[in-house]
This record gives C-alpha cells, sequence and structure tokens, in this order.
C-alpha cells in the first residue's frame, strides 16, 4: 500500500471516529439527547440553500416602483427536531465541541512536529515556551488589562504572548545564522523557566482574580462560542495544510543535518518555517483553550506505534486522533461531576500520565 493511499485509508477511519465521537458528545450533559436525534439538528443546520424565487409585490421608490426581490430558500432535507434539543446542541453545545476538536488537532500537529523536529519522542508544542507565552499574556490581561495595549482582549493577548516568546527563543537560539537544535531546547528551557516565574508573580498581586488565573492556566473550554470558533476553525486547518507540505522534509531530516542538505533540503530555513508554523498553530490552540497537556505529547507517541514514522501519514493521523482526544477527554470534563465542570486540562493530565507512564514500563519509548 503507497504512501498517499495509507494516509487516506488512516484518516478515513480517524474522520468516521471523530465524527462519531463528535455527535455522541453533542447528547451528553444534564439533558441527553440521542445521537440520532443530535445527527437530524447538525443535518438540519448545515442544509444548503439552493434556490430563490423572485416576488413581484412593489416596491415604492419616489415616483417609481420596482419588484421587490423576495429570497425563498429550498433546502434539499428538513428533519422534524425539537426546538430544545436545536438550542442545546447548536447554541451550548455544538461550539464547544467543535473548538475542542479544532485544539486538539492543533496540538496534536505540533507535537508530532517537535517530536520530529528534535528527534525526541518526549517532545511536546510547550517545549519552546510557546504555552508558557500564551499563559503570560492570558494572566497579565486579566490581572492587569490595561497593561495590554489595543484592546485585543484575552485571547488576543494569548495569541500574541505566545508567538512572541517562540521569536524570543528563535533569537536566543540562533548562531551565525545557524539554529542547533539542542541550543533552541535549552533556550525553550531557560525561557519557559522565567515565564513561570512572571506566572507565579503575577498570581501573586491577582487579588480577587486568582480563581480565575487558576482556571484559565488549568485548561478548559467552557466559554466556548461560535466567534472563537470561526477564527480557530478557519486558521487551524490552513497551518496544518502548510505543515503537511513539509512531512517529507521532516521524514529527512530525522535522518541528521547532513544528510538531509545532501538530499537537497534547505535545512535552516526548513526549521524555521516548521518552528514559525508549529508556534503559531499552538498558539492558536491554546488562545483559546488556555494551557491543555498532554495532547501533544501522547498522542503523536500512539499515533506513531500504530502508522509508523512517516510523517506524511503521521501528521494527518496524529491530527484526527488528537482532535477526537480532546472532544473525549472534554466530555468526560463536563459530565462526570453532574453539573459541575471540570477543567479539560486537568482531566488530560489524569488520563495522561498513567497512560505514559504505562507505556514506559510497558516497552520503551521508540526513539524517531
Amino acid at each position: 500500500m503507497g504512501v498517499r493511499q495509507r494516509a487516506a485509508t488512516y484518516s478515513a477511519a480517524l474522520a468516521v471516529l471523530l465524527a462519531v465521537v463528535m455527535t455522541v458528545s453533542a447528547g451528553m450533559g444534564p439533558v441527553y439527547i440521542e445521537p440520532i436525534a443530535v445527527t437530524k439538528v447538525i443535518l438540519n443546520a448545515v442544509a444548503v440553500p439552493v434556490g430563490m424565487t423572485l416576488s413581484s409585490t412593489p416596491i415604492s421608490a419616489g415616483p417609481l416602483q420596482a419588484p421587490a426581490i423576495e429570497l425563498v430558500w429550498h433546502a434539499p432535507f428538513s428533519f422534524g427536531t425539537e426546538r430544545v434539543h436545536e438550542q442545546i446542541v447548536l447554541g451550548v453545545r455544538l461550539p464547544r465541541i467543535i473548538l475542542g476538536a479544532t485544539v486538539g488537532f492543533a496540538l496534536a500537529t505540533a507535537g508530532t512536529v517537535m517530536q520530529g523536529f528534535f528527534k525526541n519522542p518526549m517532545a511536546d508544542p510547550s517545549i519552546i515556551g510557546v504555552s508558557s507565552g500564551a499563559a503570560v499574556g492570558a494572566v497579565a490581561f486579566i490581572v492587569v488589562p490595561s497593561a495590554i495595549p489595543f484592546g485585543i482582549g484575552l485571547r488576543g493577548a494569548a495569541f500574541v504572548g505566545a508567538v512572541v516568546t517562540a521569536f524570543l527563543v528563535y533569537l536566543i537560539a540562533t548562531q551565525s545564522g545557524r539554529t542547533p537544535v539542542a541550543t533552541l531546547l535549552l533556550a525553550g528551557i531557560a525561557v519557559q523557566a522565567f515565564l513561570s516565574a512572571v506566572i507565579s508573580f503575577l498570581q501573586l498581586y491577582s487579588g480577587e482574580s486568582l480563581r480565575q488565573v487558576v482556571h484559565w492556566l488549568m485548561g478548559h473550554l467552557g466559554n466556548a462560542r461560535w466567534g472563537d470558533v470561526g477564527v480557530t476553525v478557519v486558521l487551524v486547518p490552513a497551518l496544518f495544510v502548510i505543515i503537511l507540505a513539509y512531512g517529507r522534509d521532516l521524514n529527512v531530516l530525522l535522518l541528521g543535518e547532513a544528510d538531509a542538505k545532501s538530499l537537497g533540503v534547505e535545512v535552516e530555513r526548513t526549521k524555521k518555517i516548521l518552528l514559525v508554523l508549529s508556534s503559531v498553530i499552538t498558539a492558536a490552540g491554546v488562545a483559546v483553550s488556555g494551557v491543555i497537556g498532554f495532547v501533544g505529547l501522547i498522542v503523536p507517541h500512539m499515533v506513531r506505534l500504530i502508522v509508523g514514522p512517516d510523517h506524511r501519514v503521521l501528521l494527518p493521523t496524529a491530527a484526527l486522533a488528537g482532535a477526537s482526544f480532546l472532544v473525549l477527554t472534554d466530555t468526560i470534563a463536563r459530565t462526570a461531576l453532574g453539573g459541575s465542570d471540570i477543567p479539560v486540562g486537568v482531566v488530560t493530565a489524569a488520563l495522561g500520565a498513567p497512560f505514559f507512564l504505562y507505556l514506559l514500563r510497558s516497552r520503551e519509548v521508540h526513539s524517531l
């Protein structure tokens, strides 16, 4: 089976799994809705308008009159649904589920790139400080909103903090036009430590905002709105398409920089592009969800054990698996304690850490 066929087969299976998980999740909650009812609500919502008719009712326009154009849309299908089900699924649960899937998609993609970039299965999207940068931006906005200019809001502050941090780490690690991987890793660790101190300092003086700060740092999707979904669901797939184009280059980089150069890869340029893309896609996810750990660490490693290390197959499959994983864990977060809503970052850590320890004990973590 060729690479493209393998990627298409695995991706199709995981896309179906994601659709099932999202549909079931949309029915879970204080008001249970059967999957078939959820499906009807969603199909009605996405029914595409297919036609229009013209009305001959005149409109007064001074001394002249003209026929008014009345658009009458005819959906190709329509299912009977209960109004309350539509309000719950479309107004409350679906924005959160779609946002969760997109964030999981982004984090798993970034984790896959980072593990390939550093040739280390323990790498994740936070390894160069992107998550810490987003946390500083968000916490600064919560504690001292006047310190954040231009009225960019909480999510804008988190996004800017993440991107600026990645850029700073890159500048620190770059020497004479080269960016050694080991230096980049150490720079990321040092910057993360400094930013953790900044976050701790801001928490000391957060006062009544402390609860909101802690909630954001734990990672949550409870405040998801269609506006957040609209921006994220466009940006993340667009970045993923560009990253996927570098799948072969990631494969070649695993051989070492010298071999990569001999095979025609512009190593420094490729490293720079991959760093930028993985940082921005991580920032896009973290900015709307807070800090969610283990998705970018666990999911790529699990998927690699099944599909192998070829990034042309691994990138799409890990991304889709990450989307399903975060939707599933967020469903547990909002339903496990009845009316209480647990931050999803707590659930991913509670599930991810023991599972990863199991992997370490049961078999060697595969080197790349």
